[in-house]
């Protein structure tokens, strides 16, 4: 419960969602919501996400954090989903230039160099921590699956952020496969050229859904 949901019994709605399709995860969302936004990386799968809830609200606010450190693949393939889904898309970028930042730290630290956590913080916290104090949402729909880290196969479809906004996950219990049958009903694209230099390794937390 938080100020934000003063009325919301968080361990209960989650029961109440246990068997419900992703649209009506949504649906639900969005009825509890009066400024939802949707974050993304435009890594592989979020085009579903993406489509799943600007279908539902096509003027929904979506966070885009660009650390400056995208493949061009990543950048072509986010191009092309605006696009073709004509999303709402509000970038945030870190303070300083990536050029910069790699003289300054040498390049990309290395997951275990004590300069890592610092890269993380300026690259995607502190935009993502300056996106939420600006934006102001109160529902946040996210990508996050339970079958990616170790970390989130002990969260839920809904989780509250350290400043009381909801945090939905309508695909939480999806896999790659029930993904791909989505985007080939949608006819949506994918591209698997990604790399977020604040993880690095696929069962990493950068810190996004463990710290905010």
């Amino acid at each position: 419960m938080s100020q934000l949901h003063p009325n919301l019994d968080i361990d209960q709605a989650n029961k109440d969602l246990q068997g419900k399709s992703p649209e009506e995860i949504v649906e639900w969302a969005l009825s509890q919501a009066k400024n939802p936004i949707i974050t993304t990386n435009f890594r592989p799968y979020e085009s579903a996400i993406l489509h799943l809830v600007a279908s539902l609200r096509p003027d929904i606010t979506v966070l885009w954090v660009d650390s400056g450190y995208n493949t061009d693949a990543t950048y072509r393939f986010a191009n092309k989903v605006i696009n073709d889904l004509n999303l709402n898309v509000i970038t945030y970028i870190p303070k300083q230039t990536a050029a910069h930042r790699d003289v300054t730290l040498g390049g990309i630290p290395g997951v275990n160099d004590e300069l890592h956590d610092k890269f993380t913080e300026q690259v995607k916290l502190e935009p993502f921590r300056r996106a939420l104090d600006e934006l102001k949402p109160d529902v946040w729909f996210n990508a996050i699956r339970k079958d990616q880290t170790e970390f989130r196969q002990g969260l839920d479809f809904l989780s509250l952020s350290k400043d009381g906004v909801l945090k939905v996950a309508p695909l939480f219990e999806k896999t790659d496969s029930d993904l791909d049958k989505y985007l080939d009903e949608h006819n949506l694209p994918n591209e698997f050229d990604y790399f977020d230099p604040t993880k690095v390794e696929e069962h990493r937390e950068c810190g996004l859904h463990t710290q905010l």
